[in-house]
Formats: structure tokens, sequence, C-alpha cells
């Protein structure tokens, strides 16, 4: 199993998410309002670089669109093998925490 960083894995969620809106800018923003922390352009775009080397993402481009001046976005869909990763970061991140005590108070974000 690759070993997903916390980035890569809520770029691939955000993807899942996203659907068929799932490009650069729109997996930043959803990832910024979802933690409440700013990340860089270049920590989205490295994810998605590696997500899509692994075979996790596949990329394709938009037709041109007249508001972008005739530009294409580049967009982004999770895999088979994406899903499957998800999945095992998940059981990962299940049997972590399985078994730990309480933490005796309310934890609010």
């Amino acid at each position: 199993m690759r070993v997903l960083t916390k980035a890569d894995e809520l770029v691939l969620l955000t993807v899942w998410r996203l659907h068929n809106d799932a490009y650069g800018v729109s997996i930043r923003r959803h990832i910024i309002e979802m933690t409440g922390n700013d990340w860089s352009v270049g920590a989205i775009y490295d994810s998605l670089e590696k997500l899509t080397r692994w075979g996790y993402l596949d990329a394709f481009q938009s037709d041109p669109t007249p508001e972008r001046g005739g530009r294409r976005k580049r967009y982004f869909k999770l895999t088979k093998d994406g899903l499957h990763g998800l999945v095992k970061i998940k059981k990962v991140h299940e049997s972590m925490w399985e078994d730990l005590p309480d933490l005796g108070f309310d934890v609010t974000i």
C-alpha cells in the first residue's frame, strides 16, 4: 500500500466529493473551507500530480471557456485505485483510534 499523506487524503476526498467540478481552484477552495487553514496552490498541485502518477486520479482537460480567455481547465476524477486507497486509509485510521481511552472532554473545532 502506498502511504497517503493527510494532504493526499484530503485531496482525494475532495475530488470524490466535488465529482464533476474537481479542478485545482475548486479543490483548494473546498479544502480551505473544510479545514479552516490556508493551503498553498503548490501543496494542492503537488498532491494532484502525485496521485495522478500513482493512478489514484485521472486528469482530463475541459473544453475552452470564454471566461478563461479560451483556456481549458484541468479536471480530476477519482479512479478505482484511488477509492481503494481511501478505503485502506480509513481502515488504518479506525484501527489507530480503536480502544483508545475516552478523551474525557468535548472537543469542538
